[in-house]
């Protein structure tokens, strides 16, 4: 072996010390990857979202039809839409619920003056007005819309008010209702026309004459977005007029504030709120122009369906992609009511007590959206969501 000859060899420091803090790093380091291996058996940290807010418990469940519209009348008894004009059903179309059961509204024998009952609402006076789409699913009639005013004390259907052109057109798809007694001496109805295919537009109904008018179509604020990308269940379905994936569509959810003074709306296929005063959409002769420049963007809330007014100015939203329903503040600040992966597509809101009733819809599995195939999965549910305190009913 080579022998080696270093001259004035460095004196060395630290000697055992130097060794003793070597090692002494090592196994604090050995010690740390235990500690971290450690972790493996315990649960992985997940968006808290997913775990829903728990405040939400299924009030009743259907297989014969899926509910959609829902209100609540002053005696308490709850109204539920079933429309036909997606898939038909056994059964009523129009009834009052009570915990499993259905029964016909008003009455039994009203069932044949109705087709396809869909969005509803009970006015400042206690009366129910319902949007009816005119048209069974597979049926080739002509689609007969109508507004229809119904006397929840008489049980009875007392007022109808079919749209004609040039107020619908031929692709129209009426959708959500409220009412406005502030404006005209029998009220204003203010009505969602959705669209079949891409003219979405405002209907306004005066009550006293009868007479309709169709308001700021194809403008931004009723429309869909072109492009836009909403998310149902493991999709993601771009907005498309050629083949959609996703339920889709104009203007669709309404509500009114709480002294009646504004209408707020939303696209379906949007993530925007949008309002105008209702002194100019109740005045048939306001310009279009004019209407145009007095709309109001609210801002970004998500992808939208129902909504409900509280007294205190806020709005519940229904949130499809959240699975969710959240509040907006008057100030506009948004908070989360409730959110559950139950609520697939969360539909129309009413107030019971001190909660909320919530329709659920399945609307992106039916099969349209689904190359023919039936994707639906049974029950339907009605869910209840607790909330933190006691409020005076929105009005829905």
């Amino acid at each position: 072996m080579p022998r080696f000859h270093v001259k004035n060899p460095a004196p060395i420091h630290g000697g055992m010390r130097g060794s003793v803090k070597a090692l002494r790093a090592m196994l604090c380091a050995a010690v740390a990857g235990i500690a971290l291996s450690g972790t493996a058996g315990a649960a992985d940290s997940v968006d808290h979202a997913s775990l829903g807010t728990g405040n939400v418990t299924v009030a009743d469940r259907f297989t014969v039809a899926q509910p959609s519209g829902i209100a609540r009348l002053p005696d308490g008894r709850i109204v539920l839409s079933l429309p036909t004009s997606a898939q038909d059903h056994e059964g009523p179309v129009l009834a009052v619920w009570t915990e499993g059961k259905l029964t016909p509204f008003p009455s039994r024998s009203a069932q044949s003056a109705l087709i396809s009952p869909l969005g509803m609402t009970v006015d400042a006076n206690g009366q129910l007005w319902l949007l009816d789409e005119g048209v069974k699913a597979g049926s080739k009639a002509k689609a007969k819309p109508t507004l229809i005013h119904i006397d929840p004390k008489k049980n009875k259907i007392v007022q109808r008010f079919p749209f004609t052109a040039p107020a619908v057109l031929p692709d129209s798809h009426v959708n959500d209702v409220r009412i406005d007694l502030t404006h005209g001496s029998e009220g204003t109805a203010y009505v969602s026309d959705t669209s079949q295919t891409t003219h979405p537009a405002l209907i306004i109904v005066n009550l006293t004459t009868g007479l309709m008018r169709r308001v700021l179509a194809d403008t931004v604020s009723v429309s869909a977005v072109p492009g836009l990308v909403m998310q149902s269940d493991l999709k993601l379905g771009r907005y498309t007029t050629l083949n959609p994936i996703v339920a889709q569509g104009g203007v669709d959810g309404l509500a009114l504030s709480a002294d009646s003074s504004r209408l707020y709306w939303s696209p379906l296929s949007s993530r925007r709120l949008y309002s105008a005063p209702t002194t100019l959409l109740a005045n048939f002769n306001t310009p279009e122009k004019t209407l145009e420049a007095a709309v109001r963007d609210e801002g970004e809330v998500g992808i939208m369906d129902g909504m409900a007014t509280a007294p205190d100015g806020s709005l519940y939203l229904t949130d499809i992609e959240r699975h969710a329903v959240i509040r907006r503040a008057p100030d506009g600040t948004l908070s989360l009511v409730a959110q559950d992966a139950r609520l697939i597509a969360p539909d129309s809101i009413a107030q019971d007590g001190n909660s909320l009733l919530l329709t659920v819809g399945q609307w992106s599995r039916l099969p349209v959206f689904n190359g023919g195939q039936d994707k639906q999965e049974m029950p339907y549910i009605l869910a209840r969501i607790a909330l933190p305190q006691v409020a005076a009913a929105p009005q829905n």
